[in-house]
């Protein structure tokens, strides 16, 4: 364990962040999960630009790769456009 006052409050902050970043990607993880779930494209073509938000914040937050986001919107809308067929 920490000895420093300052290294005390680091691993507070830490587990802080930690439990924070846990919590938006399981919800982002989920909403991705129920978006390639529906089956008429009218109603995944109404949610993708939300999910799309989150996966951005994801990347932004550096909780995932600005490519792993890409990659992950990428097939989602291959997902999307292919049930628009």
């Amino acid at each position: 364990m920490a000895n420093h006052k300052a290294t005390k409050k680091d691993v507070r902050q830490a587990a802080k962040r930690r439990e924070r970043n846990k919590y938006y990607g399981k919800t982002t993880r989920n909403a991705i999960r129920d978006l390639k779930a529906l089956k008429t494209n009218g109603e995944a073509t109404k949610e993708f630009p939300e999910v799309a938000s989150m996966i951005d914040k994801l990347a932004k937050r550096g909780i995932i790769h600005k490519n792993k986001a890409a990659n992950l919107k990428s097939k989602l809308a291959k997902k999307i456009n292919t049930l628009a067929k």
